[in-house]
């Protein structure tokens, strides 16, 4: 039975890092928390619209870094909620993509406390709009698929290759600069042709963007000679050829006769 002292969490969707992606419920629900808890993907620009009279926690994770575990953190809001406070937790892009917040939904809910799911734009949004990438278009992806570059406790990746390594979807990796390595070389061994474009982005939306056009065979060493810094997305398929600064109507108008051929 739910005490009605007892505080409410609100699980937030921080967005891709540009304040104007953030939804109105969002910003409203920053406006309101008696404190926010945020994680390291969310932008300075984003935390500097939390009023200064209200508490920020930091529990960002960095590879080989937590400043608390995910177990910590799920405890903290709960604790912070029994206190009967109004809890903002702010997530980068979208909290149920990537983002554990089922797991933090179930810690609260077993514990009695009120949670309420606040959707953001996610990463693979906001990088493909921001460079004018579509994720699908006729005659280069039928559909795109979102999947994780890194698992929890440094576990190897176990992806799905063969699944994955289809040149009719767009494949976007989140969370994968120390990975992409590995993820070419794996989907190039599953039949993806070296040749096939891809574009990294970092720090997508916000004013330190940086982007890298690319092919999946030099991908991983493009990366680390530019040397970028996390979160980095990688936006692998054709489509990745179309975006802002190229011949993006000449590559859809021939993509477009040869699906109509």
């Amino acid at each position: 039975m739910k005490n009605p002292l007892t505080g409410k969490v609100s699980l937030i969707g921080a967005g891709p890092g540009n304040p104007d992606l953030l939804t109105l419920r969002a910003a409203r629900a920053i406006e309101q928390a008696d404190v926010v808890v945020y994680d390291r993907l969310v932008s300075p620009e984003i935390m500097a619209m939390v009023p200064p009279r209200t508490r920020r926690i930091d529990v960002g994770k960095m590879a080989k870094f937590h400043k608390l575990s995910q177990e910590a953190i799920n405890e903290l809001l709960v604790s912070l909620a029994l206190q009967g406070l109004n809890v903002a937790r702010l997530k980068g892009g979208d909290p149920l993509i990537f983002g554990r917040g089922s797991e933090e939904a179930a810690a609260l809910r077993e514990a009695g406390i009120s949670v309420s799911y606040v959707p953001g734009i996610t990463a693979a949004q906001g990088a493909a709009a921001s460079a004018g990438v579509p994720l699908t278009q006729r005659g280069l992806a039928t559909g795109v698929r979102y999947v994780t570059g890194h698992r929890a406790k440094d576990k190897p990746l176990d992806l799905d290759w063969a699944s994955l390594a289809c040149e009719d979807t767009t494949l976007v990796v989140y969370m994968g600069a120390a990975s992409i390595g590995e993820i070419s070389r794996q989907l190039m061994a599953h039949g993806l042709p070296a040749t096939l474009p891809v574009l990294a982005i970092a720090h997508a939306t916000t004013p330190r963007e940086r982007k890298i056009s690319s092919i999946l065979g030099v991908i991983a060493a493009d990366t680390a000679l530019a040397g970028f810094e996390a979160p980095v997305l990688f936006i692998i398929g054709h489509v990745a050829a179309v975006h802002a600064g190229t011949d993006a109507a000449g590559v859809l108008q021939q993509a477009m006769a040869e699906a109509n051929a």
